[in-house]
């Protein structure tokens, strides 16, 4: 193929964005291979005008809040976990000082939490239905996303029980969410490579087309930088959109946003690999990359920058590349901070900060909830008077004693 035959293509992909159609794998593979990263930005503008039209960009006050940190998957990209047996580092957060981090949360502001966890092999179904239903009966304010694809898939084999059943259970006590952790790159090819002990990608839409026929809210994530080929990335994006098509018709709702981010290996198996120089993805790589799924996932109405990983100002210019949000305060991180992310310094950003990035950018804040309805406009600097900080909430000495050794031992409480 000749250099204007593929001048030629790109245009014709480009114009069938600007004009709301629908592009092909091939025309996104080929985007992705020979388009002008600022062609692309612009394409992604255009179809983030498409399905969400204005300057107003939102965020989320929420918390990702670890239950257990005990994990037999293996996962090579993975600082976090602990074996089964380490009662050094292995963990399960009692209720005490898991009610603590969600009444801080709403004294932020907060109307959500995002509970995740590894793959610990005692904990039965009853746990994860006591935990949830204590946390709905105790904060009923609070939206509850829980656990994840391979989270559900593991309670699965520990209980013997369908995903249907576990899920039907878990929403029936207070669940509202399954957020789409573990998707890294949904390609068994890299699956089978970097996590292998780990939910493979059949089953991880099958989990969320449990969830979706449920009627739970659920996003879509991806990881880059695991040595996968482009076409190892349009696989993911064509899956998802495929899904999506197919829950949309079927279901009426799907996934409602998108998240992807670069891999941190620091302290991590991949770090002592030999290929480790190869690992990661470099800001220029993670902005064409968001800019091209926000291309080609025109079934999923939101996408969101990831600044706990790229930093805020790579945050920034992801709102330029197709971002309509800008993603969460965190106020706690804990899983890619300990392979070396930017949460590993600043664990959370301010809302206040939060608006001052989003206006930096050009575009206008707006705290929203997990379904993406919009709670505040924030047009102007002097409507922040309303904010609460940090500092005013966080108790400095429980969050210590959460993170430094004195979790719950390995005790279900």
């Amino acid at each position: 193929m000749t250099d204007t035959n593929i001048r030629t293509q790109i245009d014709e992909a480009l114009t069938r964005v600007h004009d709301g159609e629908r592009i092909s794998y091939d025309d996104g593979l080929l985007l992705y291979q020979h388009a002008d990263v600022l062609d692309i930005a612009d394409a992604a503008n255009a179809r983030r005008q498409q399905l969400n039209p204005g300057d107003v960009v939102t965020y989320l006050i929420d918390r990702n809040i670890n239950y257990t940190n005990v994990c037999i998957t293996d996962c090579q990209f993975c600082n976090f976990y602990a074996q089964p047996g380490d009662t050094t580092k292995g963990y399960i957060n009692s209720k005490a000082i898991l009610g603590k981090k969600i009444e801080e949360t709403l004294a932020l502001g907060g109307t959500r939490i995002l509970m995740q966890g590894g793959h610990h092999p005692d904990l039965p179904l009853e746990y994860y239905i006591d935990l949830v239903d204590w946390i709905h009966r105790t904060y009923p304010a609070i939206a509850i996303n829980a656990f994840s694809p391979s989270e559900i898939q593991h309670i699965g084999f520990v209980s013997g029980e369908s995903w249907h059943s576990i899920l039907t259970k878990l929403k029936a006590v207070g669940m509202t969410g399954l957020p789409g952790g573990g998707g890294e790159i949904l390609d068994d090819e890299i699956r089978k490579r970097v996590s292998p002990k780990k939910i493979m990608t059949d089953d991880w839409f099958g989990v969320m087309k449990v969830a979706h026929e449920l009627g739970l809210t659920t996003t879509a994530t991806m990881v880059i930088g695991f040595r996968e080929e482009l076409r190892h990335r349009m696989n993911h994006l064509q899956r998802l959109r495929d899904e999506q098509d197919d829950s949309l018709k079927r279901f009426g709702t799907g996934f409602n946003a998108f998240i992807s981010w670069s891999v941190q290996i620091m302290n991590t198996p991949l770090e002592k690999s030999k290929f480790a120089a190869e690992y990661g993805a470099t800001s220029t790589e993670y902005l064409r990359h968001t800019a091209i799924a926000r291309v080609f996932l025109d079934n999923l109405p939101h996408i969101s920058a990831s600044w706990p990983t790229q930093g805020a100002k790579v945050g920034q210019m992801a709102l330029h590349f197709g971002c309509d949000d800008f993603g969460s305060t965190m106020i706690e991180e804990n899983v890619v901070s300990a392979a070396g992310a930017i949460t590993k310094v600043m664990p959370a950003m301010e809302p206040r900060e939060i608006h001052r990035q989003i206006r930096e950018a050009g575009f206008i804040p707006a705290q929203r909830d997990t379904d993406y309805h919009t709670m505040k406009v924030y047009p102007n600097i002097s409507d922040d008077d309303t904010l609460v900080d940090l500092e005013d909430v966080l108790n400095p000495k429980a969050d210590a004693d959460a993170n430094g050794g004195n979790w719950q031992p390995l005790t279900l409480v």
